[in-house]
């Protein structure tokens, strides 16, 4: 290839790919020096330059003048004084000389220098990309959706694709090629391939970002969604605050006449979202996230994160909510066990408590009623307790009265068996509902669980394969 063909390759290369010229001609040098190398041996010191004049990829060897017999020379890396003062009049020993290599290395044919220029730039090209996308981890991105596979859904963003995975799109969705898609994107990969971009439309993150674009009020930092809860296609909560007193939290979210959240909703293709105010107080939050049931009185346990939460029996359902949804959405919200129980329930509940702790000596209905509201059921489990946590309840504040309670309540449970472990009747489940916070996953539990669905999918379209040959 003539310099001007080379020329023209780096410039229209650069061009088509977007690529910077100096990482053009970076690749060409070092294609250059990797065939010298073959050459001159591995111990020889070689620099490429390209020479914007010529067009040319000049190639030096680097060799310290000495004096030195003939036979003695390594001709690899010495020249000998007599031989370098021809070269350069100034030379002296120990000078480091660079000679010009003779050979054609500066001229390579058109298609090996597109080969070389094509793997090094493919290499420049995913590490642009890399860098361009893993500044815009957890933010919103909209692409085209180009096919599926796997069941997964490839979207193309321009420069390159990423993965929407059939998980986490949201359940009833369907998408067609040439649909537009926005989603979240929620992980940066670099691979063997290239970069692999993950994308989300179930993530709750993916939720508030939609409300940062949709308030200014979030982009400004005066409202801030504390937490978030979701169950994708189906019913979400966020807690909101804010930082100026004179700003509504929950109306700059909602938006006039409900305009804001009736965006986020309609991108989410009508997933219901309940707007609720955070606050660190726990009791207060819990209601609020129970909202709209009404809710009567909250008995905590603060050492085991629970709240027994009391309702009354027409506010029951509505508390619990379409298959415990309401309920279960509010403890992942707040990270608090809840146990939603009507109030007829607890009633009987509480008599049928009081009646079985009776049966310890000494033990009257006022007494067994201070026992229950210091959070034993029955006469078991006074007896299993520790006397630091019977010193609790009133009256029995000494350890003698908590020893005496521990042995009465003991020699109970000899005479009866398990006639009074419980004392009521069993559960049958109904007037009584208990949510639990979900575990937040990681980046790692993430990847793993991401891992394990394209490990199966791959194994699900082997097996597809293998049962179409032996159909044939």
């Amino acid at each position: 290839m003539n310099p001007s063909e080379l020329s023209r390759v780096i410039e229209a290369v650069g061009k088509d790919r977007g690529i910077k010229k100096e990482i053009i001609i970076s690749a060409l040098e070092q294609a250059v020096l990797m065939a010298a190398q073959k050459k001159f041996g591995p111990t020889a010191v070689l620099e490429a330059h390209y020479n914007n004049e010529t067009g040319e990829i000049d190639l030096f060897q680097f060799k310290k003048v000495v004096e030195s017999e003939p036979e003695m020379l390594d001709e690899a890396e010495e020249i000998e004084l007599a031989e370098a003062l021809k070269l350069d009049p100034e030379a002296v020993v120990g000078d480091e000389l660079g000679i010009k290599a003779e050979g054609d290395f500066g001229r390579i044919d058109a298609q090996t220098a597109k080969q070389v220029i094509f793997q090094k730039v493919r290499d420049a090209e995913r590490e642009i990309i890399y860098n361009e996308y893993i500044h815009r981890k957890g933010e919103i991105i909209t692409g085209i959706a180009r096919r599926i596979e796997r069941g997964n859904l490839v979207i193309d963003l321009g420069k390159t694709d990423a993965l929407l995975p059939r998980s986490e799109i949201i359940p009833g969705e369907q998408f067609k090629p040439g649909d537009r898609v926005q989603a979240f994107l929620s992980d940066v990969v670099l691979t063997n391939r290239g970069p692999q971009l993950y994308l989300s439309r179930t993530s709750p993150k993916y939720l508030v970002k939609l409300f940062e674009v949709e308030v200014p009020e979030i982009r400004e930092g005066i409202v801030e969604i504390k937490l978030c809860a979701r169950e994708p296609g189906a019913r979400s909560k966020i807690a909101v605050t804010s930082k100026d007193r004179d700003v509504d939290p929950v109306g700059a979210c909602v938006g006039m006449k409900g305009i804001r959240v009736q965006n986020v909703i309609q991108e989410l293709k009508g997933e219901k979202i309940d707007i609720i105010p955070w606050s660190d107080n726990s009791v207060m939050f819990v209601r609020s996230a129970l909202a709209p049931a009404e809710i009567s009185s909250v008995r905590m346990d603060e050492k085991n994160r629970t709240m027994e939460i009391m309702v009354e029996d027409d506010q029951l359902s509505l508390a619990i909510g379409r298959k415990g949804q309401n309920v279960r959405l509010a403890a992942q919200l707040t990270g608090w066990r809840l146990d939603i129980i009507s109030k007829s329930k607890l009633q009987k509940r509480t008599a049928e408590a009081i009646f079985n702790l009776q049966h310890i000596e000494g033990v009257n209905e006022t007494m067994a009623q201070a026992i229950y509201q210091a959070g034993f059921l029955n006469v078991r489990q006074v007896a299993e307790a520790q006397l630091d946590q019977l010193q609790k309840i009133p009256g029995y504040e000494s350890p003698d009265a908590a020893k005496t309670l521990k042995e009465r309540a003991a020699t109970v449970i000899e005479k009866s068996g398990d006639m009074l472990t419980v004392g009521t009747p069993q559960d049958d489940g109904k007037g009584t509902f208990t949510a639990q916070p979900s575990p937040a996953k990681d980046a790692k539990a993430l990847a793993e669980e991401r891992l394990r669905e394209m490990m199966r999918q791959a194994g699900s379209s082997d097996q597809s394969n293998n049962n179409n040959k032996q159909n044939k």
